[in-house]
């Protein structure tokens, strides 16, 4: 039960996995604090606990059950009463989740975290609340979030689900059909996250750049949405994740341009250069097709920080189409690029294909790629030094007087920081700073 009613439990929920579920967490806990609970931050001070899953690939799949296992222990070492499990995995394997981890005391799925109080009082009754239905949740009711104290940056999921059915992934198992929000509850969200202190919102979804086309006769709406959102008072950055290559319009591009608010940040995944393997991959276009957009962007963002992802590793991949990947990531040099080794999924059209690679040599792919990209942001960096850019201040570092922020160029947590000296004021401002040295993903300046 509830404060309201008597009695005060306290709630922790962990996170694991993506961005898209740390924005299920923050509507989640509004949803708690609204009902009366405490939200604490340490499991152990906690009687609910609530993990919050990923189940993408193997790798995590297998971090979030040993973290529901580890969660389960304090209910022997801690105030536990009740273990909630939500997110990707329980929508994905649910009964494996009932009938092999007995400390589990409800599930709910990637449709359903509407219902968590209530999942939560269940559990606390004594009952075992299963609410994993379709995943069909799309946002557009429940705008508000209870962001951490002292953030700055937020995600705003502006679409769910995906329908482009890459042959190595296994979210529309999980997530559903591709569903977009509508612009007016993005924009609301946005204001409300805005209300909190929140400065920077970065726009997520499977393939934001087909944003729109499933509620606006067709039409890809995420240039009006970027628009409508620079718009919001407080809002002063919008970064854009997960731009799809095949939806990248000549407009989106005047977008990154004109806008001032817009980071000139594109994040495009490309997953792979070889024609033969993005074909297998069920990936639209081609290398040259790529190359265009590419050069394309650069021409009209002279300034633009272009961040990737690849795998490596994916079947029927040789030698000589690792080479030639590599050859490829020296030619564009991206400022910005995560490496992935393929991740055979149950149940996706790629596990089914033949010459699949052995782990060892996608490991040894995936350091030699990570390898060239370090030299390559390594002087894609330097070009900053001596130039005076906007940083975000974000924390202090806790000695020699330095601060901590970001610039446009980098997004929270997957890319490089700014040390910065010389500043007096509130954290959360932004500020010019000029830059003294880089590093291989970081910089160092001085307030101006």
């Amino acid at each position: 039960m509830t404060e309201k009613a008597g009695t005060r439990e306290k709630v922790a929920i962990v996170t694991l996995g993506c961005e898209k579920n740390l924005v299920d967490s923050d509507m989640m806990a509004h949803l708690i604090d609204e009902k009366g609970y405490e939200l604490v931050d340490n499991p152990e001070e906690a009687t609910v606990v609530i993990v919050n899953t990923c189940g993408f690939i193997d790798a995590a799949k297998e971090e979030s059950v040993n973290k529901i296992l580890e969660m389960g222990e304090l209910k022997e070492t801690g105030k536990l009463k009740s273990l909630v499990v939500a997110g990707c995995l329980t929508q994905r394997y649910k009964e494996d989740i009932l009938n092999e981890i007995p400390e589990v005391d409800g599930i709910v799925g990637t449709g359903d975290f509407m219902s968590i109080t209530e999942i939560i009082e269940e559990s606390l009754a004594g009952k075992r609340p299963i609410f994993v239905g379709n995943p069909i949740f799309t946002y557009e009711d429940v705008v508000k979030r209870k962001v951490k104290e002292g953030t700055y940056s937020a995600y705003i999921k502006i679409a769910e689900g995906c329908d482009n059915a890459c042959t190595f992934c296994s979210i529309p198992l999980m997530r559903g059909g591709f569903r977009s929000r509508t612009i007016e509850s993005i924009v609301e969200e946005a204001r409300h996250l805005a209300s909190q202190g929140i400065v920077e919102v970065s726009l997520i979804a499977q393939d934001s750049t087909n944003y729109g086309a499933d509620i606006y006769d067709g039409k890809q709406m995420l240039p009006e949405l970027l628009n409508r959102l620079a718009e919001v008072e407080g809002i002063e950055w919008i970064r854009l994740h997960y731009a799809y290559p095949g939806f990248f319009t000549d407009e989106l591009i005047q977008t990154f341009a004109t806008n001032p608010k817009v980071c000139k940040y594109v994040d495009m995944p490309l997953q792979h250069s070889e024609d033969h393997i993005l074909k297998k991959m069920r990936r639209p276009g081609r290398q040259t097709d790529i190359r265009e957009l590419v050069a394309k962007i650069r021409a009209q963002v002279p300034d633009v920080a272009l961040r990737t992802s690849l795998i490596v590793g994916f079947p029927g991949e040789t030698d000589e189409d690792f080479e030639r990947l590599c050859e490829f990531v020296k030619d564009i040099g991206f400022d910005r690029l995560g490496v992935f080794t393929y991740s055979n999924e149950e149940d996706t059209p790629a596990s089914r294909l033949p010459n699949h690679v052995d782990e060892e040599v996608k490991e040894k792919r995936a350091n030699m790629l990570m390898e060239i990209q370090r030299e390559i942001a390594s002087e894609r960096n330097g070009r900053f030094v001596g130039q005076v850019l906007d940083v975000l201040i974000e924390r202090y570092e806790g000695r020699n007087d330095i601060y901590v922020g970001r610039t446009q160029y980098d997004a929270p947590e997957i890319d490089g920081e700014v040390f910065v000296t010389g500043f007096k004021g509130k954290l959360g401002s932004i500020v010019k700073v000029k830059i003294t040295h880089s590093y291989e993903y970081d910089l160092a300046g001085e307030v101006v």
